[in-house]
């Protein structure tokens, strides 16, 4: 009874339209009047801790610096890099695109704010040179499910936090996926844009090629410092942030000279109100996460997949089929607070590693922003390729298949994922 209260008071909040954090607070009070536990004191207290969390706060730092790389000029730097590198291969564009991604990614952390930036400078660049724009469309909407996944990544922090689990671990062990994604989606490219007449670009000579990185090496440098420091202990996840921050600042304002005080306001302003929808989420959720322990609901769940905890690869592929349907009417952060108390003791007692269940659970519901109804990547995507919601979900499958096969090649053999995780954290 307790799992029907929780789950109908949470769902019809979303139906009807309340925010999700308010419908996580809203499932909180009624599972504590069924308990009858009601108490103010305990509500607001539950509130307090759920964002107050030193690992937390990497997360509005984090946001800030991604928000001040893409205003600092960054983004055309990496695009101009990457351009130069492979533009000159048959379907060049696309993958200038899959590598300014990667890059971009790993200052960024955010799939929308990724998608919105370099959609509008990919997006029109391809179109004019003979790609589809519904495939072009797509491609930037499937490869920008990377942010989330390479670090820094806000998605890690929050299961990290919630999990009880290692944020710099869970950065590492994003790197290997990371990867492995890019491949896939390479691979994907090369088939499908066979149907673009579009001519390569031409190739740059050695001296432009060395120009272009030369620029960019202080946009790809910041990501590497940040992985070397949580790596050799010089600093924790939040204090990476910090330096973040004022990296972006020294190179927008001294090195690029494009980061404006203007900016630097506006950039504070947006980044704030992120961050405080994010933390609002996190501090609501522990108000359920507490209930549910209370109500014995992860003890339940872990009942109702006890058979498959003989089994981890088969209880791994019954959590993604889940994450998968959950993922495509919810977003990513109120899918992780939400499922990771009910699922974590399940993956304890198979013994499956947290920080490996935690990479592939981010991954699989990170695909929810490619899934309609919600999708949130493919919204912005199709907005910023000036097409339907209808034309980029018909050109988005392929993208998709490419990452579930990458999540299943990790669910089937967990090598591919513990080895690279072990060279990165040893």
């Amino acid at each position: 009874m307790t799992i029907v209260i929780f789950l109908a008071s949470l769902i019809g909040g979303i139906i009807i339209g309340v925010p999700i954090a308010f419908s996580l607070l809203f499932s909180g009070i009624m599972l504590m009047l069924y308990l009858d536990v009601f108490n103010a004191q305990i509500l607001s207290q539950n509130l307090f801790n759920g964002a107050d969390s030193f690992s937390m706060m990497a997360i509005p730092f984090f946001v800030v610096a991604g928000d001040l790389m893409n205003r600092g000029g960054l983004t055309t730097k990496i695009v101009d890099a990457a351009t130069a590198m492979v533009g000159h291969i048959r379907g060049g564009l696309g993958y200038v695109a899959i590598v300014a991604i990667l890059l971009f990614a790993s200052l960024v952390g955010s799939a929308v704010a990724s998608t919105a930036a370099l959609g509008a400078i990919l997006i029109p660049m391809m179109v004019q040179s003979g790609y589809n724009r519904d495939r072009s469309t797509a491609l930037i909407a499937g490869g920008n499910i990377l942010s989330p996944i390479m670090p820094p990544s806000v998605p890690m922090i929050i299961f990290g936090v919630t999990a009880g689990v290692s944020v710099t671990d869970l950065f590492m062990g994003g790197i290997a996926p990371a990867v492995y994604i890019t491949v896939m989606l390479c691979l994907v490219w090369a088939i499908v844009s066979r149907k673009d007449s579009a001519e390569p670009l031409p190739r740059k000579s050695f001296k432009e090629v060395v120009t272009a990185l030369r620029k960019a090496i202080w946009a790809i440098f910041m990501p590497i410092g940040i992985l070397l420091g949580l790596r050799s202990g010089m600093f924790t996840p939040t204090e990476a942030g910090v330096m973040a921050v004022v990296y972006s600042l020294v190179i927008g304002v001294f090195v690029y000279r494009e980061l404006t005080f203007a900016d630097i306001k506006e950039s504070m302003i947006a980044s704030a109100k992120a961050s405080s929808a994010i933390m609002f989420l996190a501090a609501a959720a522990m108000v359920s996460a507490w209930l549910m322990t209370i109500g014995n609901i992860p003890r339940i769940v872990t009942d109702l997949l006890h058979p498959f905890i003989d089994s981890p690869v088969l209880l791994m592929l019954v959590i993604a089929g889940l994450v998968l349907l959950v993922g495509t009417a919810m977003d990513v952060v109120p899918t992780i607070l939400i499922l990771t108390p009910v699922l974590m003791p399940a993956v304890k007692t198979a013994g499956i590693n947290p920080v490996y269940f935690g990479v592939v659970f981010i991954i699989l519901c990170v695909m929810g922003l490619l899934t309609p109804p919600v999708g949130t990547v493919l919204n912005v995507a199709a907005s910023t390729g000036k097409i339907t919601m209808e034309r980029i979900v018909r050109k988005i499958g392929p993208f998709l298949l490419a990452i579930l096969i990458v999540v299943l090649g990790l669910i089937l053999f967990p090598s591919l994922f513990m080895q690279p995780l072990e060279f990165f954290t040893k």
